[in-house]
């Protein structure tokens, strides 16, 4: 087995537009962000670059982008390893996740259009269903949907910028502790749809602010029995 260790059907096909750098950059960024490279996973750059189907160039390119943004560690006589969260780190992100999307539920509240109050409805109801299904994966992705949708009915253009910058740094600490939410997070998102439904400012931002924080607490959790 390769020391990269990717699970069988992981590796995502790399899009033919835009600087191969680029492409294999985003395709290395979503198997660290979905966790199929753990964090403290050693990278070989002529494993990836196998997997991928690239020559090493790109792949020392890309890594070198992802230890500048904090994704990767580059050790000196050791190689690239997927960067291990602190958890300083997890709680400072998290931290900063409520303020931005309990503003973003209250702005939904006040602004969002039945249309976009429907779509939170088939969004919720697709998460319920991965839930079910138990496949986490599908229930992380659905779950960013749904945040990505409420900052977005918000209407403020800077906020979402701003919540853009977390979102995959949100979803990869949220990863680990999407089995434990599971169905209570999506009970959380039945309870703010109604809020927001109701016009209910108040209600929104309080319901948004106690559902980021199960997730920090349960990321902080993760791991006890």
């Amino acid at each position: 087995m390769l020391s990269a260790g990717l699970p069988q059907g992981a590796v995502p096909k790399l899009e033919r537009p835009g600087p191969l750098r680029d492409r294999v950059y985003e395709a290395l960024l979503e198997l660290i962000t979905t966790r199929a490279l753990q964090p403290g996973q050693h990278l070989v750059e002529s494993e990836l670059a196998g997997h991928l189907g690239v020559s090493r160039q790109p792949v020392r390119e890309a890594l070198q982008r992802l230890n500048t943004e904090g994704w990767v560690d580059l050790r000196p006589a050791q190689g690239a390893f997927v960067h291990e969260p602190t958890e300083a780190e997890a709680d400072q992100l998290l931290t900063v996740r409520t303020l931005l999307e309990a503003e973003a539920a209250r702005l939904a509240a006040a602004n969002a259009s039945s249309a976009g109050i429907a779509a939170l409805e088939e969004l919720c109801a697709e998460g319920e269903r991965a839930v079910a299904a138990e496949d986490v994966d599908a229930a992380v992705a659905f779950n960013a949907r749904f945040h990505r949708k409420v900052m977005e009915l918000a209407g403020n253009t800077v906020l979402a910028e701003l919540a853009a910058q977390v979102d995959r740094r949100v979803r990869w600490y949220y990863t680990p502790v999407a089995r434990q939410r599971g169905r209570q997070s999506w009970i959380e998102h039945r309870k703010l749809i109604a809020a927001i439904t109701e016009r209910d400012e108040q209600a929104a931002t309080r319901l948004m602010r106690e559902h980021t924080e199960h997730t920090r607490r349960s990321y902080h959790a993760r791991g006890e029995s």
